[in-house]
């Protein structure tokens, strides 16, 4: 089957094989691709133009140019675009680290739902492990039961913990595997979901008769990161540590991806009794994808608490797995582009569009432009508009916004097609 023009893919460039409408898409992409920038550069405080700049990074993605090319797009735009803008804007900067921070958490859960084929509605108990880890020694908090040392520790430490509540969370993770993973579907959701529970419920109540948590109260303040003497507090220091990290993940994951123990992981979701016939260790792959998927969730749980100053129980509760279940699935599960689209997607219809439209119908109503009741004010419909979001995506394009390739793959040597297909515009393999 041939490859379409603008998708993505390891053949060369060849404009002979462009039809006239393949090179009107070709030059409106392009547009956008250096249009975006240069207005958000020259309007730093642009909500749309900040959504534009987001949605030609995806421009970028789909492009079947040179991989030099498209690589050096994403370079320009995300390490010098974005923290000149962020370095004027935190409230940007700030949109950009979530949806870094939360591609991460996405990676980290596609290893286990997406490659390994388990549910986990639990996800976020492993980011409150990492939280934690940094945020009792970051702060006074470890003076209560730490009779030694001189605490807060100094952000010069936030480096080392990055790595220390990567081997806390995973340590967890794996402990958690030992007596659950030889349950399936159902169960083992119902587990993970209990797993999470007791250890929300654990911190909140860590605070008698020896004071490790402050229990509901939370812990406040945190250190922030630190080279030698520089504090690195601002939203864009965030935001380039975050990317980062992403970077590094994305690096990582997709190698294991492609590893023996990649395609162990594969062939467990595919068939577990098979792949245990064909001599796959089944147990020791489950706790390896749970293990490192709960180091990365512990990752990630060290920058939340430093970025906050302020972690607390409430930040962890069932909701922030589904979230991020929400973020793979939408994506496409087992597609590692695909999970972060949908990280950003999730991000930025919760933190940008959403809200921007319900402050600006609210702003029209409080000018006596609109004449809406009380009952009908736009912010509280805000998770109901992202619901039924999340339901037409489920109905319209079941296997996500970028399907696995592997899944696409099967399906056209069968003959099929996604349903997404049928008007022409094929879904989007994952380059």
């Amino acid at each position: 089957m041939a490859q379409h023009p603008l998708r993505p893919g390891p053949a060369a460039f060849d404009g002979k094989t462009f039809a006239v409408k393949d090179w009107i898409v070709l030059g409106l992409m392009a547009v956008v691709i250096l249009a975006a920038p240069l207005w958000l550069m020259a309007d730093k405080g642009n909500s749309v133009a900040f959504i534009a700049f987001l949605a030609s990074l995806l421009c970028v993605y789909r492009l079947r140019v040179p991989a030099w090319l498209r690589l050096l797009l994403a370079v320009v735009d995300l390490a010098v675009v974005m923290p000149l803008v962020g370095a004027s804007s935190g409230t940007f900067a700030h949109v950009a680290t979530v949806i870094c921070m939360y591609g991460v958490l996405a990676l980290g859960l596609n290893i286990v739902v997406g490659f390994t084929g388990l549910l986990n509605l639990g996800y976020a108990a492993f980011y409150a492990v990492g939280a934690y880890t940094y945020a009792i020694f970051a702060s006074t908090q470890a003076r209560n039961f730490m009779p030694f040392g001189v605490y807060p520790l100094s952000g010069n430490w936030f480096w080392l913990f990055l790595l220390l509540a990567m081997l806390v969370s995973g340590f967890v993770g794996f402990l958690l595997g030992l007596p659950v993973l030889r349950l399936k579907g159902d169960y083992l959701a119902v587990v993970t979901l209990g797993f999470a529970e007791i250890i929300r419920l654990l911190f909140n109540n860590l605070s008698k008769p020896v004071n490790i948590t402050n229990g509901p109260m939370g812990i406040t303040p945190i250190q922030p990161p630190m080279i030698f003497s520089l504090r690195l507090d601002k939203p864009v220091h965030y935001y380039v540590i975050v990317l980062a990290l992403l970077l590094l993940t994305f690096v990582v994951v997709r190698n294991l991806q492609n590893s023996r123990i990649g395609r162990a992981w594969v062939a467990i979701r595919e068939d577990e009794l098979v792949a245990r016939t064909m001599g796959v260790p089944v147990v020791r792959m489950k706790l390896l994808a749970f293990s490192i998927a709960a180091g990365l969730a512990g990752m990630m749980g060290v920058v939340f608490a430093a970025m906050q100053s302020y972690v607390d129980p409430t930040s962890f509760t069932f909701m922030e797995s589904i979230v991020i279940l929400c973020m793979v699935i939408l994506g496409g599960t087992g597609s590692m582009t695909g999970v972060i689209i949908g990280a950003l997607a999730v991000i930025v219809l919760q933190l940008q569009i959403l809200k921007d439209a319900s402050s600006y119908l609210t702003s029209l109503t409080t000018a006596g432009i609109l004449n809406l009741p009380s009952w009908l004010n736009p912010a509280k419909y805000e998770r109901l508009i992202f619901g039924l979001i999340l339901v037409l995506m489920c109905i319209f394009r079941p296997n996500g916004l970028i399907p696995e390739k592997r899944v696409l793959q099967i399906k056209e040597k069968l003959g099929l097609k996604p349903k997404a297909d049928a008007g022409g515009n094929a879904a989007s393999k994952e380059g």
